[in-house]
This record gives structure tokens, C-alpha cells and sequence, in this order.
């Protein structure tokens, strides 16, 4: 009898969706396009609504398909960006270290978050341009730092056009995450009881003891 045609086993292991929000023009794109293209373009071109980017990573011995979505930052389309928080399993939230205005705005990012998105949603904070003069910075570090440490989440500074760190954004959540999902796995496993031959021993003789009492009961 011929065997039924088996499945085609999926070539990774966890596949995580992810999202960059932040401020128009702090190089959402820019960072997607670095990290997935290896590329880079000074032209601006406004993202409308939602871009989106798949790319396969291998994160401590684990085959990652990660699906990035780049939202749109203008409140316009703050109604269509709402849709994409929920499934979100990891969001990198992105500001311009040379604007201030899309640093002090992070907040209000930070509150759609916690409006739309799951309560166990991985986040990042991302200071982007920094490879740009000290002169043109309108946020220092230790700011980025202090508010990432306010909500309990990593920070890093990045720049698209140079490369710095811009890995090391995507790599570290996604291993975030992976540790999440496989706590999770880990958690809903069955619980094996043993039982050793003692208490194998004691239950026997406690029914045999009840099943030798007489009642002393009747109706």
C-alpha cells in the first residue's frame, strides 16, 4: 500500500515577527534595508503603511525566520500601525539622536505598546544616526540609557550608514525572544511524577488495611 506523501518539514526552527516603530525619518527603513540587504541610501523616501522584510537567521545553534515589519511613523497612520502590535513578538522602538523631538516621543510609543501590543512583548530601544558629528547630537547617551533602564529594556546606538551595531539589534532580540518561547515549551511540558518503591509499597498496604475494615455505617 503506498505510504501518504509526508510533509515538507519547515527549514527553521522559530519564526518571530518583529516591529520597528518610531518617528518618521529616524531610519526605520534604513536599519531594515542594512540588516536584511546590506544596503544603504541617503534618499528619504516616506515608508506608506507597512513594509515588510523576511529574513533567516541562525541564533545559538537555532534557525530563526524573522518577519520585520517597518511601520509607517506619522500619526495619520497610526490606525493601520495599531493592527500590527498585536502578534508582535519583539519590537525595537527607534529614535534620532539628533532629534530630540523623536527621542521625547518614544514614550508615546512606548504607551501605543503597551495599549495594543501582548503584556510579554520583547522591546529595544534604538538611538539611530549615531555615527553622525557630536556637534548635530541632541541626545546623549546616557539618556538613551536612562530611559531604557526606566522600562527595564536593553539600548543600543546604531548607524545604518556605518553598520555599528546594526546586527547586533536584531540578533539580540530575537535570542530574547527565542529564550521566551523556549521557557514557554519548557513550562508546558508534562510533569513526570516518580514514585518510589516505598510509597508503592505504603499505598498498598493502606487500601488492603480499608478493604479489611468493616464498615461502620449502614443505610
Amino acid at each position: 500500500m503506498a505510504l501518504p506523501p509526508s510533509r515538507p518539514r519547515a527549514n527553521y526552527d522559530y519564526l518571530i515577527k518583529l516591529l520597528l516603530i518610531g518617528d518618521s525619518g529616524v531610519g526605520k527603513s534604513c536599519l531594515l534595508l542594512r540588516f536584511t540587504d546590506n544596503s544603504f541610501t541617503t534618499s528619504f523616501i516616506t515608508t506608506i503603511g507597512i513594509d515588510l522584510k523576511i529574513k533567516t537567521v541562525e541564533v545559538d545553534g537555532k534557525r530563526i525566520k524573522l518577519q520585520i515589519w517597518d511601520t509607517a511613523g506619522q500619526e495619520r497612520f497610526g490606525t493601520i500601525t495599531s493592527a500590527y502590535y498585536r502578534g508582535a513578538m519583539g519590537i525595537l522602538l527607534v529614535y534620532d539622536v539628533t532629534d530630540e523631538l523623536s527621542f521625547n516621543n518614544i514614550r508615546n510609543w512606548i504607551r501605543n505598546i503597551e495599549q495594543h501590543a501582548s503584556d510579554n512583548v520583547n522591546k529595544i530601544l534604538v538611538g539611530n544616526k549615531a555615527d553622525l558629528v557630536v556637534s548635530k547630537r541632541a541626545v546623549p547617551t546616557s539618556r538613551g540609557q536612562a530611559l531604557a533602564d526606566e522600562h527595564g529594556i536593553k539600548f543600543f546606538e546604531t548607524s545604518a550608514k556605518t553598520n555599528l551595531n546594526v546586527e547586533q539589534i536584531f540578533f539580540s532580540i530575537s535570542r530574547d525572544i527565542k529564550h521566551r518561547l523556549a521557557e514557554g515549551d519548557s513550562k508546558s511540558e508534562p510533569q513526570t511524577i516518580k514514585i518510589s518503591k516505598s510509597d508503592k509499597a505504603k499505598d498498598l498496604t493502606s487500601s488492603t488495611s480499608m478493604m479489611q475494615k468493616p464498615a461502620c455505617c449502614s443505610s
